[in-house]
């Protein structure tokens, strides 16, 4: 999903320039000039500066040719060898010369011939280790140098190199003798080949010898023509040692780049109507291969075709005549994400070894030197706008997808649009109902509205063509931006240095008009807010700016230097710039934050950032940049942190969906709903008094709902009407009430990892609602509850529920509720039953409904349990033979409730048997209480008492009860009973 945008480009008008190599060092192109036919010298060159170039003569000396067969020499290999600080040139006639520079004498540079091939070089190139020099002769020997050009290895390559292959020949015989009936490739086996290539030459074939080394440098590929054979791939080891052949490509040409990450090496195959990139494998074989394009014409045109791969194996670089392509892989489909126009006859292209993406392309008539990041073109991340709109570049075509409504995974999109020529950056407009795509040709800008809250497809509003006074012939577009809701800025290169335009687009007649004052900004982006749209860009030093319609206003807020990647973003009406470096380093304004950042994203509320430990942190914005706090690397605690998948980066943020787009290493895309994402959300739904979709999300992403009264507690017993307005679903308010808990969620498992907001009052002649104790779940009940009294009719089952989910349950609440409708409607409380037994324990709740003496009602829910009728029906139908009283009486014995079987028994004045259920049960206090007014009868239980008292060796005690008696004491442990106790 990313795409290649450039930060720096440069030309430099020097003619004869015929090879370029970087000094990684000082961040110079070292080039050379010349030999030529009317001038056989060559000058040695130092380009240095990123706009301004300047070019500065190290060294010229006189190259006439060796060979009568060479008319003019040719610089085969440019190299800076950092170790030595010296410039080693391999020239065609024979020659390796050595140039060291000395800034500080005045002899200038020191020139060396260190060695001398009579046969004539063929190709040569060093090791990315720089130890190894490879170079094949004229005369078809490869020979390895080391460091101090003391030759390590020679070998001959000849056709006996074919038979070093390991392939097998499955020998198909010629296509004349084979059958060709119809039913013949419907049969066909799949793995045999339609056709066996044999190695048949390209119509452009230039015998010419190419030389690519394997990234770590323990391996060497070379590219030549064996005579009378074919085109072969040979691999040599280090130690010169031929590893193998590679198998017959028919059209295969003399171009070969090996990928330093070292699984593939590519090479160019010609056909009669395209040309392809092919792979091979170490061992020679073919490992797919994909088709060269071209919006500007077809690509077959082109006699000769070089490739090279950049130093980290990410971009591939097609160099033609007159113009270079960048090539990008993901989900195993192959983008073209820049046509980069070049004077004609380019002659070579050096990547830099370090700085992945700056490259040196030489010409006859120059240098041109230039940088591209990778970045992902996307569109606002604030709601509610964020479609999750994101731009992939493709050759002509634009690949739209809309990740709030469908996450397409690349190459698909879900639209495409096409360009009249090569598409080199996009640019998404204010809301993003609209954006511009910027070609070689002109801008287009297209509308992009939304219908019933969905992307449609775009349609495009105008074309704004170049004029010949915007870029001229030798104009290159680098990039666009959105300036203002309706304006928008194009930057380009031209022959006098950088030149910025503007337009509107939102005019028919719109046309490019150059800004007066412009400083010359390598990196650009834009902070949206409720009412417009902002343009922000960063010079080479760090300065930020503000870019105007005519004049850019410089910002008090910089980066200590150049950050390639950066957003801005608005605090309190404080402007916090967020940037990141090329080594990790992300930074707010001059603060560094992280050292291990590789992708970055500001939303609204956060700053998002992966790091490359395979987390995503979430750091609450602040205007002031020393409070912005950065979590630890602790997912299992933090809500801040998550882990993800190795190598994740960020496409794009939808708050509004409280997800994250990430796209892995092989290309294909990932959506998750972080945890700081989704509590953020939820927490300003509630804010908001939005309980609908705060519940959805809870439901949906399996957040505690409690979260939705613990955020604000006042707020939601104050909306009780409102919270059962927005959830009319029965079930969801039952799922609600029956996920309550005493603990209070806002403070532990969801705390707030963001300085709490002071919040206003809610109601001010409320006392404060309940947080961590059993009392808040009864507060919600209750407060439900009266809420709920309005609606029984649509209700009933969530009234029911309330009253089962406070602590502890109120049962007997929930049946009364059910007896009373039992009398109006059966088959309605059938279901109330239902429900309650879904609930509780179905044992208890036959207790309960047994203890509202509610035969009926115990009966009904006695049949929803498990229970064998057997066990309770002959108790139910003895219960019902008996008086109300009685009946009481042994319900309440039944469910072990004393006290109250008690009380029965003095209401039926049955004073025996109280005595005797007293006495059996142990009840003396209950039954002193009941009778403390009737004296004869509270004589016999103290009487009663007291001999228990007695019984159980309370002597003490039983004395005072014989006392208070006025009774003697005649038993067998009378002599125990304290005297003083029974007499006066």
């Amino acid at each position: 999903m990313r795409n290649l945008r450039n930060i720096r480009f440069g030309r430099c008008q020097r003619p004869d320039v015929t090879a370029a190599c970087w000094d990684p060092e000082r961040d110079d192109v070292v080039c050379t000039a010349g030999p030529t036919p009317q001038s056989p010298s060559i000058e040695l060159l130092r380009i240095t500066g990123d706009h301004d170039i300047s070019v500065r003569t190290v060294a010229t000396w006189d190259a006439p040719s060796p060979n009568p067969d060479l008319p003019v020499d040719r610089v085969v290999s440019l190299q800076y060898l950092s170790g030595s600080a010296t410039t080693c040139l391999v020239l065609e006639g024979g020659d390796i010369i050595t140039v060291q520079e000395d800034e500080f004498s005045n002899d200038g540079a020191r020139i060396e011939i260190v060695g001398s091939i009579d046969d004539g070089i063929a190709a040569a190139r060093w090791s990315p280790d720089e130890e190894l020099l490879a170079v094949v002769t004229k005369a078809n020997s490869l020979i390895f140098m080391g460091a101090s050009f003391d030759p390590v290895a020679e070998v001959s390559m000849t056709d006996e190199d074919l038979k070093a292959s390991k392939h097998v020949s499955v020998g198909w015989g010629k296509r004349e003798t084979q059958f060709q009936g119809r039913g013949a490739k419907a049969l066909r086996d799949p793995t045999i080949p339609e056709k066996v290539d044999q190695g048949l030459p390209s119509p452009h074939e230039d015998s010419a010898v190419t030389i690519s080394w394997r990234g770590d440098g323990a391996y060497v590929a070379i590219n030549a023509v064996e005579v009378g054979a074919r085109r072969i791939i040979r691999v040599y080891s280090r130690e010169g040692e031929l590893d193998s052949a590679s198998e017959p490509v028919d059209g295969f040409e003399s171009s070969l780049s090996w990928r330093p990450s070292g699984n593939l090496m590519a090479g160019i195959q010609r056909f009669s109507d395209r040309v392809d990139v092919v792979f091979f494998e170490r061992n020679g074989l073919r490992h797919g291969q994909f088709t060269l394009r071209s919006p500007t014409g077809p690509v077959t045109s082109h006699e000769r075709i070089r490739l090279e791969w950049n130093s980290d194996s990410t971009v591939l670089a097609v160099i033609f005549k007159d113009m270079i392509q960048l090539w990008t892989m993901g989900n195993y489909h192959w983008y073209l994400k820049q046509e980069i126009p070049t004077d004609p006859d380019a002659s070579c292209l050096s990547w830099h070894p370090e700085k992945a993406l700056r490259f040196a392309a030489a010409s006859s008539s120059g240098v041109l030197v230039a940088e591209h990041i990778f970045y992902t073109a996307r569109g606002s991340c604030r709601p509610p706008f964020d479609t999750g709109a994101v731009a992939v570049i493709d050759g002509e075509s634009v690949k739209l997808t809309p990740f709030r409504s469908a996450n397409v995974p690349p190459p698909m999109s879900l639209f495409e649009i096409s360009a009249a020529s090569a598409v080199v950056d996009v640019a998404f407009g204010y809301q993003n109902t609209t954006f511009a795509v910027l070609h070689r040709n002109g801008v287009d800008v297209y509308e992009w509205p939304l219908k019933n809250g969905r992307s449609i497809k775009p349609q495009l509003l105008r074309k704004i063509p170049f004029e010949p006074t915007d870029v001229t012939t030798s104009g290159v577009p680098l990039r666009i931006t959105y300036a203002s809701n309706n304006k928008f800025h194009c930057f380009s290169y031209q022959e006098e240095g950088p030149a910025q335009l503007s337009a509107p687009a939102d005019t028919d007649d719109a046309r490019l008009t150059v800004v007066d004052s412009y400083q010359p900004l390598q990196a650009t982006t834009t902070y949206e807010d409720d009412s417009t749209l902002e343009c922000f860009g960063q010079d080479n030093s760090g300065k930020l700016y503000r870019i105007g319609e005519f004049e850019n206003e410089i910002l008090p807020v910089q980066f200590q230097t150049q950050l390639p990647w950066f957003e801005i973003s608005k605090v309190d009406d404080e402007i916090v710039a967020f940037g990141l470096s090329r080594n990790g380093h992300i930074y707010a304004n001059s603060r560094l934050l992280a050292k291990n950042c590789t992708s970055f994203i500001v939303t609204p509320t956060h700053l998002v950032f992966t790091t490359n430990n395979h987390l995503v942190k979430f750091v609450h914005l602040s205007a002031d940049v020393e409070e912005l706090e950065v979590p630890a690397d602790d997912p299992e605690k933090d809500e801040r942190c998550r882990s993800i998948e190795r190598g994740s980066r960020l496409v794009t943020a939808i708050p509004t969906n409280m997800s994250l787009v990430f796209q892995m290493p092989r290309g294909n895309l990932e959506t998750i709903f972080p945890r700081a994402m989704v509590l953020a959300g939820i927490r300003d739904l509630i804010d908001e008094k939005n309980y609908a979709r705060a519940f959805s999300y809870c439901r949906t992403q399996r957040v505690d709902m409690n979260i939705l009264y613990d955020h604000q507690p006042d707020q939601f017993l104050a909306n009780v009407g409102l919270f059962l307005d927005q959830i009319p679903d029965v079930t969801y308010v039952d799922l609600f009430l029956s996920s309550l808990r005493p603990e209070n969620v806002a403070e532990t498992m969801y705390q707030d990892t963001k300085r709490s907001k002071v919040q206003p009052a809610i109601i001010a002649d409320s006392a404060p609602a309940p947080k961590s104790s059993p009392a808040k779940v009864n507060a919600i009940c209750d407060g439900l509850l009266k809420g709920l009294q309005s609606r029984k009719d649509t209700n009933l089952q969530n009234i029911i529920t309330a009253h089962v989910c406070k602590s502890p349950p109120a049962l007997d609440d929930g049946l009364t509720l059910v007896a009373n409708l039992m009398r109006e409607d059966e088959k309605l409380a059938e279901k109330a039953v239902e429900h309650i037994c879904f609930l509780v324990d179905v044992n208890s709740l036959y207790e309960n409904a047994l203890g509202l003496y509610n035969l009926e009602l115990a009966l009904l829910v006695a049949q929803q349990s498990q229970r064998d009728p057997r066990e309770y029906l002959p108790f139910m139908q003895n219960l019902h033979k008996l008086t109300e009283l009685r009946r009481k009486f042994e319900i309440d014995d039944h469910l072990a409730r004393r006290e109250k079987a008690l009380g029965h028994l003095q209401t039926l004045d049955a004073f025996d048997e109280l005595v005797a259920y007293t006495v059996r049960h142990n009840l003396y206090h209950d039954a002193l209480r009941l009778y403390r007014y009737d004296q004869p009868r509270l004589y016999t239980l103290t009487n009663a008492y007291a001999e228990h008292l007695e019984a159980t060796s309370a002597y003490r005690e039983a004395g005072l009860a014989y006392e208070s008696l006025q009774k003697s004491v005649s038993t067998p442990h009378s002599n125990k009973i304290p005297r003083c106790l029974l007499t006066r």
